[in-house]
């Protein structure tokens, strides 16, 4: 067995001040993007293995114990849808040839009906249809001898029933919409 001896401190144990010599500071240059570098690629390939493991529970469909099971979402609720009414060809002769000639198919018109009656006006006008959509116009020179021309007209079968009730006892006219 060695036995230490403890030698007590004296100054001239201590080895003597070396000095540094002067040298200017290393500049090392791109060390900021390899840090950066070397930084993105750690979180890469944690963010990869992440990914990759939810990937794989979701396709096995692993829930744990604690986890409810996904339900699929409500189906959307709808409004109950009214029936579009089913659009008939109306023939209406209208009074005034020279409005007529203004019309277009496509255009859109209120039919008005004014009672006539051989002694004179006989009651207030009335709009027989709304917002009735042309379908066809005479051609040039399809006109009755008393003004009057033929149009026809694209409305559901109830307005073509007034349209056709109105067309016997009032002269029409249209205005456009």
């Amino acid at each position: 067995m060695t036995t230490h001896s403890c030698l007590p401190h004296t100054p001239t144990s201590v080895p003597a001040p070396c000095g540094v010599p002067q040298f200017d500071p290393l500049r090392v240059r791109g060390g900021r993007l390899r840090l950066r570098r070397a930084l993105r690629r750690r979180r890469r390939a944690p963010a990869a293995v992440l990914a990759m493991t939810a990937a794989a529970l979701a396709a096995t469909g692993v829930a744990g114990a604690d986890d409810p099971v996904p339900q699929p979402p409500p189906p959307p609720v709808r409004e109950p849808q009214r029936p579009v009414p089913q659009l008939v060809s109306a023939p209406v002769r209208i009074a005034d040839a020279a409005t007529v000639r203004l019309l277009r198919p496509g255009d859109r018109v209120d039919v008005i009906a004014a009672p006539h009656s051989p002694a004179g006006p006989a009651g207030e006008a009335r709009v027989v249809a709304s917002a009735a959509r042309v379908a066809e116009v005479p051609r040039p020179g399809e006109t009755r001898p008393d003004g009057g021309a033929l149009i026809v007209l694209s409305v559901p079968r109830s307005t073509a029933t007034a349209l056709a009730g109105a067309g016997l006892t009032s002269q029409l006219a249209v205005t456009l919409c």
